[in-house]
């Protein structure tokens, strides 16, 4: 398949600019165009982001039209204002699923210093410059592979191939796609590693990304990536819904297999690290084998938690990261640490500073910038490990966090549109006007400042046994530094007691500053501190002010 995008017809089928990918009218069929917003709303199956480009315009732009794709001799192109930062996004049906080769040709009018390409769902395939009045080829390698959608239940078949690019007036001139036979890296996990979905136009910062999809950037034509990480996913779970079986059913002798959970196993008691979690993982080794390919394990990706009674780090993810190690030992298997190299990044710079490789307000999930450098300590380390050989030099672009992080906003002269993922917190609060106890006040702390929730409780208090409902809310806020120490009298945190003023905002502000750090406050609670007893609704409402 090649296609030509100069009004010069060269040496494949002419796209012309204004030709829209459409699968809607059963008489003309367009199977290969560009997708806008026009197109998007129109079919059902463009805004299902794991069967499409993966990028999707902020939810302020939903209903306008703000890709202006135009062409001239040079190629075609995105005009109009913001077009270093609209998707030109191509999309072509395919045969079959399967690897495939891609090549493209890009022109520069004038130097472009970040030009991205990304392929099927928003997997990074270049980012570097152009110089004035070049061209730019390079040749990538994508896999197509059916997918269980998230909220979707059912596989699901992905008949077509993404492109994407972006940059300042970049030209596409020329694509050329055939089938390649190459070997497959599988990646199975949770969100930190998905093939995560980003709103345009485009800011890094603000863009969800799990690792897996920068890692094609590294492998270059080695290796195709076919991830089937998802969010919410255990090491129970990726095979009872599905995922693992699409993976299993594909795998061929030679291929590799990345496995990194935990993140999710931790919340829930019968995946404890020695537990299911270690027995899961050994099944998943053992099978994976049995078909002649190779399993490697990856430590959970560290996440950036410090305690808010002495602001040093917590690491919530230590026994998952040490039981990966025992296992890769005993089964003789290679060992990303990622786990290791991430927690160094996240205790060297601090709380503060490493925010800007984590998506805003996220102390889990890593935006672009953070997936990228983290997929690079992957590739470093299956380097090292031997899991993959170096048959290509990579060329490794320095993409860091701007120093003035931008916020992004609707238009001050844009109509209000709801976000749809914006949170409506204790909008069903129960019992709002009984008097605020102990354990309750930590349930209301935690969910407005995200912490994560455990079922797992060690004992810290005489006066609560693990079978409690309110067990493991008291150990995430222990564990957390919530729990003021003069809270705690001969072990005991008396936990169904009424909450003075004073101990609430104890509590909350411990909360605040493990994620804030010292951060001034512009709102007094002076009246409260004083107050004997607090309403469930007075501390809610305390809460949504200091939410993080």
């Amino acid at each position: 398949m090649k296609y030509d995008f100069c009004l010069q017809k060269k040496d494949g089928v002419r796209v012309p600019a204004n030709m829209l990918y459409d699968m809607t009218n059963s008489e003309l069929k367009i199977n290969f165009g560009f997708l806008t917003e026009k197109n998007r709303r129109k079919q059902n199956s463009l805004q299902i982001s794991e069967l499409n480009s993966g990028f999707d315009v902020v939810y302020w732009y939903r209903e306008s039209d703000i890709t202006e794709i135009k062409a001239d001799e040079y190629g075609c192109y995105i005009d109009g204002n913001c077009s270093d930062q609209i998707p030109l996004t191509f999309i072509t049906q395919i045969p079959e699923e399967g690897n495939y080769q891609v090549k493209i040709t890009l022109y520069a009018v004038k130097e472009v210093k970040e030009v991205y390409v990304f392929l099927g769902r928003r997997r990074l395939a270049y980012i570097g410059t152009i110089q004035a009045g070049h061209c730019f080829e390079k040749t990538f390698v994508t896999n197509i592979c059916p997918i269980i959608p998230r909220g979707y239940s059912n596989e699901m078949k992905d008949s077509t191939l993404d492109i994407t690019v972006i940059g300042e007036e970049v030209h596409l001139q020329h694509i050329e796609i055939e089938a390649v036979k190459c070997r497959t890296m599988y990646i199975a996990g949770d969100s930190t590693i998905c093939d995560q979905s980003a709103d345009y136009p485009y800011y890094p910062y603000h863009s969800y990304s799990g690792w897996g999809q920068m890692l094609p950037y590294y492998l270059e034509t080695s290796f195709a990536v076919s991830n089937h990480a998802h969010s919410g996913l255990t090491t129970q779970s990726f095979r009872s819904e599905g995922h693992y079986k699409i993976m299993l059913d594909r795998i061929k002798e030679g291929d590799i297999c990345l496995f990194q959970f935990g993140h999710n196993d931790q919340k829930l008691a019968h995946l404890m690290a020695d537990g299911g979690y270690r027995e899961n993982l050994v099944r998943y080794i053992k099978e994976i084998q049995e078909k002649g390919a190779q399993p490697v394990l990856v430590t959970p990706l560290a996440r950036n938690t410090w305690k808010g009674n002495d602001d040093t780090y917590n690491d919530l993810l230590y026994g998952y990261a040490l039981e990966c190690k025992k296992i890769s030992e005993e089964f003789q298997i290679p060992l990303v640490n990622l786990h290791h190299k991430s927690k160094e990044l996240v205790t060297q710079l601090g709380r503060d500073k490493v925010k800007s490789y984590y998506f805003p307000s996220d102390y889990t999930h890593s935006n672009d910038y953070g997936a990228f450098l983290f997929a690079a300590y992957v590739y470093d380390e299956l380097l090292k490990n031997g899991a993959i050989q170096e048959d290509h030099k990579v060329s490794r672009f320095q993409w860091n966090p701007p120093k003035v992080l931008p916020e992004i906003v609707p238009p001050i002269d844009w109509d209000f549109i709801e976000d749809p993922n914006a949170e409506k917190l204790f909008e069903n609060l129960d019992n709002p006007d009984d008097n605020l106890t102990r354990v309750g006040a930590l349930e209301l702390a935690i969910t407005a400042m995200h912490f994560f929730p455990t079922n797992v409780y060690n004992d810290a208090f005489v006066d609560i046994v693990g079978h409690e409902l309110y067990a493991g809310t008291v150990e995430c806020a222990y564990q957390n530094g919530l729990i003021p120490e003069d809270m705690i009298k001969d072990n005991r945190f008396l936990p169904q007691n009424l909450i003075t003023g004073r101990e609430f905002m104890e509590i909350v502000m411990n909360g605040y500053r493990s994620r804030k750090g010292n951060q001034k406050l512009d709102i007094s609670f002076e009246t409260i501190r004083n107050c004997q007893t607090i309403s469930r609704r007075t501390a809610a409402d305390i809460c949504k002010q200091l939410h993080i």
